[in-house]
C-alpha cells in the first residue's frame, strides 16, 4: 500500500458556451422573401401615410449604424445617409434630430418608415441628451434640424418646438439600442444616480408605455461580445452568452426577451452579407409590426 499512487482525475471539460439547439427560430437563407415583404409593406391606417421608428440608447451604441444598415439593404451595397463615428469613445456623435428616408428603386420615393436618431445617452451630468429631450421627440414636439444640447433642454419657447403635433408627427415605435460588449460596464454603474443609463432608459419607457407606444430592444455588437458568435453569425441563438445579456436587458429595462433581437450592424464590411442581413431585417420587421399596431389603435 502506497506504493502505486492513482493518477488524480482529470478535470472536468468546461462547460459549453453554446446550447444544443437553437433556441430562437431565425430563417435562415430567406432574407430575399424577409426583403421583398418589407419593400411592399403599406400602412394600414390612411390617415398616417408612414411610420416613425425612434432609436435612443448610450452613445456609441451602434444607433446611426442600424439605419445605415437598414438602408445597405434595401439599395444592395454598403452606403452611409446617417453619420456614425467609431471613434467617440462614450460621446455622443449624432447632435441633430433629422429623419431618414430609406429610398425606393424610382428616384424621390420612399419606403413608409422613417427612422430617427438622437444624441446618445451618456455618463454624468450636463452629457448626452436630456431624456426629457426624447420624450418631447416621442411626443412629436421636436421638429426636424433641432440641435440637441447637453446642457439645456428643448423649452417651448424654441423655433424647433411644436406646439401642437399631429398623429403623423408622433413615434410610432421606440427602439432601445443597447451593445452587448458595453453591458458589463453599464451594469457597473447602475447604483450610481448620475451614471445609470439604465435609469433614464427606463424612464423614457415609462412615458413611452403611458402614451402606448410600442418599444423593443435591438442588441447591437453581439460579435464583439462573443467569441462564439465572432466565428459564426448563425450561432446567436445557440449562444448562452447572448441570451444571458438578451435576460439582462429584460431586467434592467423591463421589455420582455421576445422584444429583444440580437443583430450585428455593417462597420468594417464592404460587401453584403445574408446573415448579418437576415437579424437586421428580422428587427425591422418587428418595428414595422409593432408601428402598425399602434397605428391601428390610434384609427379606433
Amino acid at each position: 500500500m502506497g506504493l502505486f499512487k492513482s493518477k488524480p482525475s482529470p478535470p472536468p471539460p468546461p462547460p459549453s458556451p453554446a446550447f444544443s439547439n437553437e433556441w430562437r427560430h431565425t430563417p435562415w437563407g430567406q432574407k430575399e422573401e424577409m426583403l421583398q415583404k418589407l419593400k411592399d409593406y403599406v400602412p394600414g391606417n390612411p390617415q398616417v401615410k408612414t411610420i416613425r421608428i425612434l432609436l435612443h440608447g448610450p452613445a456609441g451604441a451602434g444607433k446611426s449604424s442600424f439605419i445605415n444598415s437598414i438602408n445597405n439593404i434595401f439599395q444592395d451595397k454598403c452606403m452611409n445617409i446617417a453619420l456614425a463615428d467609431n471613434c467617440s469613445a462614450g460621446a455622443s456623435f449624432t447632435r441633430k434630430y433629422e429623419t431618414h428616408k430609406i429610398v425606393k428603386e424610382k428616384p424621390g420615393t420612399y419606403y413608409p418608415f422613417l427612422f430617427y436618431d438622437v444624441m446618445g445617452l451618456e455618463n454624468g451630468i450636463n452629457k448626452g441628451v436630456y431624456d426629457a429631450d426624447i420624450v418631447k421627440a416621442l411626443k412629436g414636439h421636436v421638429k426636424e434640424g433641432y440641435m440637441f444640447n447637453p446642457v439645456s433642454p428643448l423649452e417651448e419657447e424654441n423655433e424647433y418646438y411644436v406646439k401642437a403635433p399631429t398623429p403623423s408627427d408622433t413615434v410610432h415605435c421606440l427602439v432601445s439600442a443597447i451593445p452587448a460588449d458595453k453591458l458589463p460596464m453599464m451594469n457597473a454603474n447602475k447604483n450610481d444616480e448620475a451614471n445609470d443609463i439604465f435609469k433614464k432608459m427606463r424612464a423614457i419607457r415609462l412615458v413611452a408605455s403611458n402614451i402606448g407606444i410600442p418599444q423593443m430592444v435591438i442588441l447591437t455588437k453581439v460579435d464583439l461580445a462573443c467569441p462564439l458568435v465572432r466565428e459564426d453569425l448563425k450561432k446567436v441563438y445557440w449562444s448562452k452568452y447572448i441570451k444571458k445579456k438578451m435576460e439582462q436587458c429584460s431586467n434592467e429595462l423591463g421589455v420582455p426577451v421576445n422584444c429583444i433581437l440580437p443583430v450585428k450592424n455593417y462597420h468594417e464590411e464592404i460587401d453584403l452579407d445574408d446573415d448579418m442581413d437576415v437579424l437586421l431585417l428580422r428587427a425591422l420587421r418587428q418595428m414595422v409590426d409593432f408601428a402598425e399596431g399602434f397605428k391601428l389603435s390610434q384609427a379606433d
